[in-house]
């Protein structure tokens, strides 16, 4: 028996969502989540002149870094599930909105606790923004074309993450006011991706309440070995990024001579943008191998990194950010696959915030740890002390699969 074709709101309701908005759709998504994204890293080149102009140090500029990452913790805990109780387009609009908050907070700041008052919200922003873009683009998307949305999500966040340092450094030493300039624009381009997303179509097939309550940490007994080894080395990756993100602007000028926020903002991009093409590598790495690989990556950036504050090398810093940018990235496409694949599917959600709330505490607290050895011991044995703690984590994980490889040979 043949039905009537569906037509109106009906049909509206069961169209698939990549044939609505085909085009600008997707355009639009991933530039919002990129906007909002670069608004999060944006401060890094900028923290020796804020440095300067407030009479901070080094532990104070790695407490304003680690309260985004709080932030985003924060986030993830208690808005993980909110696109998908709400829909996507609302919980993006509000993830821009944060970003434009945050941005008009640095852009009039005088003070330490409105920078740390941004960048907590700026936390929330990213945190929101990484699963809603991220699962809207999925369904915006065609699932046959020729560009996966994963690839696309994947670009969007790293790139923002990446092209925020870049675009505030280059704008720090061209523009006029180079505490003010950088944040007008990210501002700006927050704003025309608040305003893109409002004509977006929601993609969320069903919608309900929010019940915003504490999502308790979950990891599935099945894969409890890979996740917690594969979080350990990506977090061991985070906190090294954390730390590049954090202290990289004061090791130039302080350590090279090099008060070049477009050379900061380059260092932490490179970092990024490998952390990305690292995540990619998966695809033509066997997955027994990719984790190994990760780990060895891992303690090699993590000697990269010692040699650069022990010789103060430029050269040292930059291929050591890139090597443990890819082995992150490795790590990291891993984690996320062993969850999306092998975890019971109405356990993942929760698996994947579990996953990036510890990667997200790893960028933290190590970062505040090394703020407060700087204090101590000074930036170059502070950093040459976390490279050597990085790639003894490292080795303690490669040592365990190692170990479990072994003994599945001799029960098989």
């Amino acid at each position: 028996m043949r039905h009537p074709p569906r037509q109106g709101v009906e049909a509206r309701r069961v169209a698939p969502p990549y044939r609505r908005g085909r085009v600008l759709a997707p355009a639009i998504l991933a530039f919002t989540f990129w906007a909002t994204m670069a608004g999060t890293t944006a401060p890094t080149p900028l923290y020796p002149l804020y440095e300067h102009a407030f009479g901070f140090g080094p532990v104070t500029v790695t407490v304003i870094f680690a309260v985004y990452a709080f932030g985003v913790v924060a986030g993830l805990l208690l808005f993980g599930r909110l696109s998908d109780e709400i829909g996507r387009r609302p919980v993006l609009m509000v993830a821009a909105l944060l970003a434009i908050v945050a941005a008009a907070a640095f852009l009039v700041t005088g003070d330490v606790t409105v920078m740390l008052a941004a960048r907590v919200v700026s936390g929330l922003s990213a945190a929101l923004v990484t699963g809603a873009a991220t699962v809207a683009l999925a369904e915006a998307m065609p699932p046959d074309g020729r560009i996966r949305p994963a690839t696309v999500a994947l670009f969007a966040n790293m790139g923002g993450l990446a092209g925020g340092t870049v675009l505030a450094g280059i704008l720090a030493d061209l523009a006029p006011a180079p505490l003010r300039t950088p944040w007008a624009l990210i501002g700006a381009l927050a704003l025309l991706g608040l305003a893109g997303v409002a004509f977006v179509p929601e993609t969320a097939p069903n919608r309900s309440r929010p019940s915003l309550r504490l999502q308790r940490p979950h990891v599935p007994a099945e894969i409890r070995g890979d996740f917690v080894r594969s979080a350990m080395a990506a977090g061991a990756g985070f906190a090294v990024l954390g730390v590049l993100t954090a202290v990289t602007g004061v090791f130039l000028s302080g350590v090279l001579r090099l008060p070049s926020a477009t050379l900061t903002g380059a260092v932490v991009f490179t970092a990024f943008m490998c952390t990305a093409a690292g995540q990619l590598l998966n695809r033509v790495v066997r997955p027994g191998r990719a984790l190994v690989l990760a780990c060895g990556g891992l303690v090699a950036g993590s000697g990269l990194i010692a040699l650069a504050m022990a010789a103060a090398s430029l050269p040292a810093l930059l291929a050591g950010a890139a090597v443990n940018g890819l082995a992150t990235g490795m790590a990291l496409g891993y984690g996320v696959t062993v969850i999306t694949t092998r975890a019971a599917p109405d356990h993942r959600g929760a698996s994947v915030s579990t996953y990036f709330v510890i990667l997200y505490s790893m960028l933290a607290v190590p970062a505040v740890g090394v703020g407060v050895m700087i204090r101590l011991t000074g930036l170059r044995p502070a950093g040459e002390i976390f490279s050597a703690v990085v790639a003894v984590l490292a080795l303690g994980v490669l040592l365990s699969l190692l170990l479990g490889s072994r003994r599945a040979s001799r029960h098989a």
